[in-house]
């Protein structure tokens, strides 16, 4: 890992793989998912992952949101971008080295996944937690959630 955007890529691509290994469709998840779109308080979570306790609408309702914010670099952590934590686990993923020199800086309830190894079927790596996230208390509700999600989701489709 050289630089900034090389690393942002391979960080990216670890947590996409992290969070869906088998491209299974029944992991509901999406990337630079924004809330408040078209607002001067506009945020964007750079990974999100919905988890159901299961598809009843009491379990949908009950469901987990993991949000994930990348950070390649020790300024990266420092600017003022991309620490948007609006789900009940929010995590941090970035270089070991990085992590090392911000620890005491990361909020209690954030966790943080830094890579391990070079993954066996492909050029990503694996991740391993060295600090769990403690649930938070989520602000916003399932439905916004969801549709924010969903949006986020669809825009990809229609790159692609």
């Amino acid at each position: 890992m050289e630089n900034r955007p090389e690393i942002t890529a391979l960080l990216s691509l670890s947590i996409k793989m992290h969070i869906n290994p088998t491209n299974d469709p029944r992991v509901y998840w999406a990337r630079e998912v924004t809330f408040d779109y078209a607002t001067s308080s506009a945020v964007r979570v750079d990974f999100m992952k919905f988890k159901p306790v299961n598809n009843t609408v009491s379990g949908i309702e009950k469901g987990d949101f993991y949000c994930y914010e990348v950070k390649s670099s020790v300024e990266d952590f420092h600017s003022k971008n991309g620490h948007n934590f609006l789900g009940d686990f929010n995590y941090y993923v970035m270089p070991e080295a990085v992590y090392e020199k911000v620890k005491a800086e990361i909020p209690y309830k954030v966790g943080v996944y830094v890579p391990e190894k070079m993954n066996y079927r492909g050029a990503w790596y694996d991740l391993k937690s060295v600090k769990k996230a403690k649930r938070a208390d989520r602000e916003r509700p399932v439905s916004e959630m969801l549709l924010m999600m969903f949006r986020s989701a669809a825009r990809e489709r229609v790159v692609k």
